[in-house]
């Protein structure tokens, strides 16, 4: 394809490289262009030749150390090597981070408005690292945070947790679609999907399937971005000879 050919860089016959010459770092009795081409690695080879000369400087000085320290001479602190690659630490990686994360608050500060780029979710609520604050609830005490005293959070327990889902007060406070689950611990609604009929927390006779479905929402509302767990509830003892609850179809419930 001649169109091709055409595109092929050709030597100028007439081009004459003035760039100086210098020693070629790496074969004696050779010169070599200085021109930008070969900037990179020249300056490559000049510094490694300047490490080797402190390496080498550090050697001599350490030999002498050695030859005071064998005839019973004091000598001060032992010199590092200045060439010697410095291995990064964890104090090093953990400044790091710390530098890396002050940059991203500083640039959200700057671009968004807000040091975490508008982002409210519980990563950024202190709750989230210092659970000390979480109490015990009875069931009576429990129920008092059902969302209806608009001037109190709103909980709900689920195989014991409680937690706060004051901030979606639309889906559980008065009116909302699952507000039959604020104040109490409804665990087993949430295995069968009863909502109405299993208002319990006992988990007996529960399908695999069930179990599972507890275990999904338990993990829903302990990894959600903006629910805190903020204690435990303390049910009375589940009497064994008591029944247990009958089947539900959620469908019909």
């Amino acid at each position: 394809m001649s169109w091709l050919s055409n595109l092929e860089a050709k030597p100028d016959p007439n081009f004459k490289d003035e760039s100086p010459k210098v020693a070629d770092p790496s074969i004696p009795d050779r010169m070599v262009s200085t021109k930008r081409a070969n900037r990179p690695f020249l300056a490559y080879k000049e510094y490694r030749d300047q490490q080797q000369q402190l390496h080498n400087a550090w050697l001599v000085r350490k030999k002498e150390r050695d030859e005071k320290i064998a005839r019973g001479e004091e000598v001060g602190r032992e010199e590092p090597d200045p060439t010697a690659e410095r291995e990064v630490g964890v104090v090093e990686l953990l400044k790091l981070l710390v530098y890396t994360l002050l940059f991203i608050m500083l640039a959200g500060k700057f671009i968004a408005g807000d040091f975490f780029w508008g982002y409210e979710g519980k990563w950024t609520n202190l709750k989230t690292y210092w659970p000390s604050n979480q109490r015990l609830f009875s069931e009576g005490y429990l129920a008092k945070f059902d969302g209806s005293d608009a001037e109190k959070p709103i909980y709900l327990a689920i195989d014991g947790d409680v937690y706060d889902v004051s901030s979606n007060r639309r889906v559980y406070g008065p009116g909302g679609s699952y507000h039959i689950m604020a104040g109490k611990d409804a665990a087993r609604a949430y295995g069968t999907g009863c909502f109405q009929a299993h208002q319990t927390h006992d988990l007996r006779g529960l399908s695999e399937k069930e179990l599972k479905s507890v275990n999904h929402w338990k993990q829903f509302f302990a990894n959600h971005k903006t629910y805190f767990k903020v204690g435990r509830v303390s049910h009375p003892p589940i009497d064994p000879a008591s029944s247990i609850p009958e089947h539900c179809d959620p469908k019909k419930a």
